[in-house]
């Protein structure tokens, strides 16, 4: 099947998101590994048996010319971040909706799941941004974090929620999806606010997380170091010096 490839909708060092009439075309750089793209795949494909969630439906896995794509059900509507820039004075209720929906998603699970400390515990030995001193601590307090197994977006932003035409609201990319405790979730979401420069922002959902679930700031903020050691493996230049500042951090009294 062939492609209109001529509305662009996101742009991404590996890919570029297209749009397509009903379909939305996530389409790949062309040496970017199979197994990554089959792997995203599945996740999504288990996070849609999950009852309870609204998120597009996985139409196809394909190729276009020599690049892979994964082609969903296209959501009609408007991002939450969209709408937070466009209606600043309701920056408290979409961030009250941004929170309620993260914590819908937390109360779900998925055995099959890839687990969280086993995917950081793997990040953080194989980069090489951090002394092996540093990696070694991080490691430990790894391993002392508890094992729980809640449904963990990994990268929940406002740019992955869809306020849709339908009075509903979807959930979008699910390729760093984990089974996990949620307060590293909850850490890669702070960090993503404060990379953005958006730091007022982070610290005000962080305590209405805090509020609403029930768990406390200190315990949520033992993760951040060890989610901004994963980051780190993106090799973004931009974010280096912010994400070694944070790894550096001494441990949270």
């Amino acid at each position: 099947m062939s492609y209109n490839l001529n509305e662009i909708l996101a742009e991404r060092s590996t890919k570029t998101v297209y749009r397509d009439g009903d379909k939305t075309i996530k389409l790949f750089v062309e040496d970017y590994a199979k197994s990554n793209i089959l792997n995203e795949a599945l996740n999504q494909a288990r996070v849609e048996e999950i009852e309870g969630l609204n998120i597009p439906s996985l139409a196809e896995v394909t190729k276009i010319g020599n690049r892979w794509a994964l082609v969903s059900n296209h959501i009609e509507g408007t991002t939450l971040e969209e709408a937070m820039q466009a209606n600043p004075e309701k920056e408290d209720e979409y961030l009250n909706l941004f929170v309620d929906i993260q914590l819908d998603i937390l109360s779900k699970s998925a055995p099959l799941l890839t687990r969280i400390k086993d995917k950081f515990k793997r990040k953080i030995t194989h980069t090489t941004e951090i002394s092996d001193d540093t990696k070694y601590e991080l490691l430990q307090r790894l391993e002392g974090m508890k094992n729980h197994a809640k449904l963990c977006h990994g990268d929940f932003n406002p740019s992955n929620i869809i306020l849709a035409n339908d009075g509903k609201h979807y959930i979008l990319d699910w390729s760093h999806v984990t089974q996990g405790n949620a307060s590293a979730d909850v850490a890669r979401t702070f960090l993503l606010f404060s990379i953005q420069g958006k730091n007022e922002l982070a610290d005000k959902y962080l305590k209405l997380f805090s509020q609403k679930s029930g768990i406390e700031i200190k315990y949520i903020q033992r993760w951040i170091p060890i989610v901004a050691a994963t980051q780190l493996t993106k090799g973004i230049k931009e974010e280096k010096d912010f994400l070694l500042k944070w790894v550096n951090v001494a441990e949270y009294q």
